[in-house]
């Protein structure tokens, strides 16, 4: 399954500036996801983060890996339909073994590859790791709940 940003829109209901998924590439419904983001100098985060030495914030490429594992959560939900979907949204529960290994800049091409450890009706627990030409750059565990708005 591929999706483009506006189909991800019509899912997740997050905008500019904090949808942070441009493009899910792959997807196998309850089981992993893989999207990714490009990293743009324009980006607002930049003006402060930092000027002299542009660097994406952790915390973003977080929310990022986050945002694509409540897109899997979404669509894995069989019992949920589009209609209903409007009126969720997915709120985080933890944040485990964040680690950050390398810098993201401006022009890198963020990867994300989330894949789900355990899920128990509207829990969801995921492996989530995020890659810049395949080199591992952050990667944590997130556990998310969908709830109504």
């Amino acid at each position: 399954m591929q999706y483009n940003v506006i189909e991800i829109q019509k899912i997740l209901p997050h905008r500019y500036p904090f949808l942070l998924v441009d493009r899910i590439t792959d997807m196998k419904v309850g089981e992993y996801v893989e999207g990714y983001k490009n990293v743009s100098i324009s980006e607002p985060v930049f003006q402060g983060h930092f000027p002299n030495h542009p660097i994406y914030p952790g915390v973003m490429i977080i929310e990022g890996m986050a945002q694509a594992g409540g897109l899997l959560a979404f669509e894995s939900v069989s019992s949920i339909n589009a209609e209903e979907i409007k009126e969720k949204v997915v709120y985080f529960l933890s944040i485990d073994k964040a680690k950050f290994r390398a810098p993201v800049t401006p022009g890198d091409q963020l990867v994300y590859r989330i894949s789900v450890m355990k899920s128990k009706g509207t829990i969801w627990q995921f492996d989530a790791k995020a890659y810049v030409e395949d080199k591992l750059v952050a990667q944590a565990e997130l556990k998310a709940m969908l709830v109504d708005q």
